[in-house]
């Protein structure tokens, strides 16, 4: 193994740069076929949603739409690089996800970081390679969603918080770490749930000297609640104190009504960890199990007390529970959501291989039996991910041109478009469009304050939007886009909405809505 073991690492770093640069290829492409994560709706809306703002301000000088989705009070640091973007790319949809991209290859560069700090060159690439074969992330490292920023952004408040002790100037730096909790907050919400992983790689290495560790995680803390105060005393007297509260109305969602909910919550919260990987889940678990089964044990226990002693087997733990955890409260877990903790997967893996591999006789060789599946994991990931990168279908950026030109070719008032994905199809094509399941007003107003000539659903109506546009409009089916794989989503189906005679609206009481109407067009269900 020593002999050979420079060769080995070459070879791992011209796999890591291959793979790696397979992530910035056919941006415009659509999210992988064929995989277990096809009805997460990041693909359909999350990457049109979280930059509407920048968008918007570059095709119409204006930022933000009274009535429609607006995040950007409440997660402003994304759309704000992507305003910046635009400037030297124009508004496009492969400039967006490059910048996602971008984040991946900085994750990658940091978690080389942060493994160096405590373990071998070989076991930092191992990380990296189980990182960069990963048909999961390959997947939704390329989505320009809010999940790539957000770990890089963790990751480098890992790395200042880590070496605090070293600084020479530890509380500026922990000022700083305040500070980069707070652009995390504003990245994406779900930062509350990280905040234990952060503090206890604040207070870690610093513990026998614990007077100061709690000074500094102090500083820290109250860096954070001020520069956070800061932004909310700024939102509020922009009075956008509505569209900030209205993100987390949307993001609340039904409990079972069982008092042992949070039990069927936590089991569809922690089992969902399977769609990052069927290997390294479980194999990450394993190791945790033995080296806290082997930690008293004063022959063979060494390598546990090690690896468990390394501040950054309780930081991924303390990530791993905190971002589950927030899946249980919601009861909503999201194949996207597992992004951010993959990294810290593959972190467990490749320092426990290494922690096992440095104990002796049979412990050593199951050090070597979790290579073994460690390695299986590449061999499958990298021909997934390999797949994905040589043959890339692009139906959904069909289907949004295909769309836009049907509207430009056949003009019908208002060349504005209300749809769930109009904020997606406009990075495609600049169409114009307003979101017709969120906004802080009912649908029915915002069409009528806005009298959008265009309708676009998948597959299916719902029967309360159709009984908001059926007030001022019926509904004529024009056209329709396959795209993409989820059953559910795999036809975008547009419509031209037609005022009502003499402009008036419909008389809602006495009459149903909530179905197809005389003079209406409708050749999908509406369910």
């Amino acid at each position: 193994m020593h002999k050979y073991r420079g060769s080995i690492e070459l070879a791992m770093l011209l796999l890591i740069l291959g793979f790696a640069l397979m992530h910035a290829l056919h941006l415009g492409a659509d999210f992988p076929n064929g995989t277990p994560w096809h009805d997460d709706y990041a693909k359909y809306t999350d990457e049109g949603w979280y930059g509407n703002a920048a968008v918007r301000w570059h095709l119409s000088g204006h930022w933000y739409v009274p009535g429609d989705f607006n995040p950007a009070p409440a997660v402003p640091v994304w759309p704000l690089l992507e305003w910046v973007l635009f400037f030297v790319t124009g508004v496009k949809m492969e400039a967006a996800r490059g910048l996602a991209v971008g984040f991946f290859f900085l994750n990658l560069f940091l978690s080389y970081r942060l493994m160096r700090r405590a373990s071998a060159r070989w076991a930092a690439l191992l990380g990296l390679t189980l990182l960069v074969t990963s048909a999961f992330l390959y997947s939704f490292s390329r989505l320009a969603i809010l999940e790539p920023m957000l770990t890089a952004l963790l990751l480098t408040a890992l790395l200042f918080a880590l070496s605090l002790g070293k600084r020479a100037h530890p509380v500026r730096w922990a000022v700083g770490i305040g500070l980069l909790l707070t652009m995390m907050l504003l990245t994406k919400t779900t930062t509350i749930f990280l905040l234990p992983a952060i503090a206890w790689a604040v207070v870690q290495p610093l513990w026998p000297d614990w007077r100061r560790a709690m000074k500094l995680l102090f500083i820290s803390g109250v860096s954070f609640v001020a520069s956070f105060g800061a932004w909310m005393g700024f939102i509020a007297s922009r009075h956008l104190l509505a569209d900030y509260k209205y993100f987390f109305f949307i993001n609340k969602y039904e409990k079972p009504p069982e008092l042992y909910w949070p039990l069927i919550s936590f089991w569809w919260s922690f089992h969902g960890a399977l769609w990052f990987d069927v290997f390294l889940v479980p194999l990450s678990g394993v190791l945790l199990l033995m080296a806290f089964a082997a930690w008293r044990n004063k022959l063979n226990g060494a390598w546990a007390r090690t690896w468990l002693g390394n501040p950054l087997t309780g930081i991924s733990f303390l990530v791993l529970a905190g971002y589950i955890g927030f899946m249980t409260i919601q009861n909503h877990p999201q194949a996207r959501y597992f992004a951010v903790t993959a990294y810290f997967f593959c972190i467990l893996v490749a320092q426990g291989v290494e922690a096992l591999l440095s104990a002796k006789g049979s412990t050593r060789a199951l050090g070597w039996l979790a290579m073994g599946v460690a390695a299986a994991a590449v061999c499958l990931n990298g021909a997934w991910t390999a797949r994905f990168a040589l043959h890339p279908t692009y139906t959904y950026r069909d289907a949004a041109v295909a769309l836009t030109h049907y509207i430009d070719e056949h003009p019908n008032g208002n060349r504005l478009l209300v749809s769930i994905s109009a904020d997606e199809i406009r990075l495609f094509t600049r169409l114009p469009g307003l979101c017709d399941d969120f906004g802080t007003m009912p649908l029915v107003h915002k069409m009528a304050r806005y009298q959008p000539g265009w309708y676009a659903a998948w597959n299916e109506i719902d029967p309360g939007a159709l009984e908001d546009l059926h007030v001022n409009y019926s509904l004529e089916q024009v056209a329709q886009f396959p795209a993409l794989d989820d059953p559910d989503r795999n036809l975008l189906v547009l419509f031209k909405l037609h005022p009502l005679p003499g402009g008036q609206p419909r008389e809602v009481i006495g009459t149903n809505l909530q179905q197809p109407l005389p003079g209406d067009k409708i050749g999908i269900p509406v369910e």
